[in-house]
């Protein structure tokens, strides 16, 4: 059997139904009958998504015949033995807004691979070629023809390739590869800049009116040069450049969303429209900051998940779990560094990191579940327990974002003070790129063993960091930020005296009312019976109206103060007494001295 391409054809064929037609041909199929599949999860998105219930249709057929095709499993399907190409069939319902899967109307369309393209079995190191087809430009809202953005690379030396940004034929040496290249089409506001000679573009899809593209790029471009520099000190060159000639931030502009999927040479972010700069307001938003922040966090990936990563995870298992206990490495590790990057790259001064740090530490603080679970047990469990939380998550679960973010700084100080400022967590990071990612995608590919994590800290480094990891990573101890931090000459300002009461409760409005979306264990709440979902009614007989309402009630109180509560729990109405604690402490505040 020759190695021809696997090729692949995806159409929008039905803009408002959300709709899309992918055609797989096989020219030489297994002669016993050929298997595909569709991956049931997408990497970096720890959680079986089974992407091929979306699939409304299916069909094979060779010539004019059609081909027996039957199911397997949830995900699989066996076609009969046939003689001649096989051609595969599907119509997939594309209707998901977020980074893991796929979302088509009249205004755009985005297609990550792993919900769309059927994996052939045994053909896995095939090269793939994919088609691109416009849609009937009729069924669209824009008045222009919608253009591709993907850092795919267009296929060379055939017939029907791709120009840059147009429909035809794409290229990936392997199926790997093909899913590992989101694609935007449409008509979204563009960026573009270079980064230490690599391209780069930031593609924007959503209303945002006023959108300062130019202060977008300003900061990314500072952002990407930072990171490049970090790890490759000497050639400075990005790594995604063995593999496309460009890097695409994909962002989808809603009301109020947050989100990112990393990728090889590309990222998919949701953001909020509010948190993005407006030409001619110069001031640096909250909003604004967690944006850049979101942006330094899935373009660190590029090196740290998608090359750098866990021997579990080279290669992915995309039919079942894949579980590490490692997760806090790769996901806590990036979460320290994406904040640490705006800071270095002068997109931001010490004192608004200081104040991220501030607020990291105090989001841990106040989750209960940190002193029942370990980063590792968390990394290990994401499958079951991170990705599928409830209203009682906070009371059971450790975020290994977070607190592996602290874990890093707290590392990141001890290596520092050890070595007498020679060498930080910079080495560790350098030492896995150059042993674990660097070649990754050049027929090399390895990962992290579990247990390896200390020993490369220490060649690194020279300092045995076993200890460390042991308390805070496998253990559950608190990193003692505040401690470490006064090493390094950075004080801790006791936060203001509280003089509001709390409940110790997370709320959600839904319509006018206030409903208890988790309520933290050992708090005023749980004390006295109060559980989540009830919707709250009154405080002392005065009506509680939405959250905002409660908060204003709870502010005529003392910590202490003893209240009677109404509460709906279904559609029983309930009392219960009260002894109010105290308002969620404020951050603490960190400033350099």
């Amino acid at each position: 059997m020759t190695d021809t391409p696997i090729r692949y054809r995806l159409a929008p064929i039905d803009l408002a139904g959300h709709r899309c037609e992918v055609r797989l041909t096989i020219d030489e199929p297994a002669a016993d009958g050929q298997i595909v599949s569709l991956p049931a999860w997408i990497p970096g998105s720890y959680l079986l998504r089974e992407f091929a219930r979306q699939i409304e249709t299916i069909e094979a057929r060779s010539g004019r015949e059609r081909v027996a095709l039957t199911k397997l499993d949830r995900n699989t399907w066996h076609a009969a033995p046939c003689r001649g190409p096989l051609v595969i069939t599907c119509v997939i319902y594309a209707w998901d807004l977020s980074v893991r899967s796929a979302h088509l109307d009249q205004s755009h369309g985005f297609f990550n691979g792993t919900s769309v393209f059927l994996r052939v079995q045994g053909r896995e190191t095939s090269p793939c070629l994919l088609e691109l087809v416009a849609p009937d430009r009729r069924q669209t809202f824009a008045d222009t023809p919608w253009q591709v953005y993907t850092s795919l690379p267009e296929a060379t030396g055939v017939a029907g390739a791709a120009r840059r940004h147009g429909y035809g034929l794409y290229q990936a040496p392997d199926y790997d590869a093909l899913i590992d290249h989101p694609i935007e089409m449409g008509t979204p506001q563009v960026a573009r800049f270079v980064a230490h000679g690599a391209e780069h573009e930031l593609v924007f899809t959503g209303t945002a009116p006023g959108l300062d593209l130019g202060r977008i790029a300003a900061d990314a471009k500072r952002i990407c040069e930072a990171q490049i520099a970090f790890f490759e000190p000497e050639t400075r060159r990005a790594p995604f450049l063995d593999s496309a000639q460009r890097y695409v931030f994909m962002t989808q502009i809603t009301p109020d969303g947050y989100g990112g999927l990393e990728h090889r040479a590309s990222t998919a972010l949701v953001c909020a429209r509010a948190d993005l700069p407006v030409t001619g307001r110069a001031e640096q938003s909250d909003g604004y900051r967690t944006f850049l922040g979101l942006v330094s966090h899935e373009y660190f990936h590029t090196w740290h998940v998608k090359r750098i990563k866990p021997a579990l995870f080279a290669p992915y298992d995309l039919s079942r779990e894949n579980h590490t206990r490692l997760l806090w490495v790769f996901e806590g590790f990036t979460s320290y560094y994406d904040d640490l990057m705006l800071l270095r790259s002068g997109v931001i001064d010490l004192p608004a990191y200081l104040k991220l740090v501030a607020k990291t530490v105090a989001g841990v603080e106040r989750a209960p579940g940190r002193h029942k679970q370990s980063v590792a047990e968390s990394s290990f469990d994401a499958w079951t327990r991170y990705y599928r939380q409830d209203e009682n998550s906070p009371n059971a679960l450790v975020s290994y974002y977070t607190k592996g973010s602290l874990i890093a700084l707290g590392l990141d100080i001890t290596l520092r003070n050890a070595t007498g400022g020679q060498r930080s967590l910079d080495d560790v990071m350098r030492l896995l790129w150059t042993r674990y990612g660097r070649d990754f995608y050049q027929g090399r590919p390895r990962g992290i063993p579990e247990d390896a994590l200390p020993a490369l800290i220490e060649e690194a480094t020279g300092v045995d960091a076993s200890a460390f990891i042991t308390r805070y990573a496998e253990g559950r101890e608190d990193v003692p930020v505040r401690e470490l931090l006064a090493t390094q000459r950075i004080a801790t300002r006791p936060p203001k005296a509280v003089t509001a009461a709390g409940l110790d409760v997370r709320v959600r409005a839904q319509g006018t009312d206030a409903v208890l979306a988790t309520v933290l264990e050992g708090g005023a709440a749980h004390r006295a019976g109060l559980s989540a979902h009830d919707v709250l009614v009154a405080i002392d007989g005065l009506r509680i109206a939405g959250s905002a309402g409660l908060d204003a009630l709870l502010a005529r109180y003392q910590p202490g103060a003893s209240v009677t509560i109404h509460a709906f729990r279904g559609d029983e109405l309930r009392a219960f007494s009260v002894r109010l604690g105290e308002a969620a402490p404020a951050e603490p505040a960190f400033v350099a001295e």
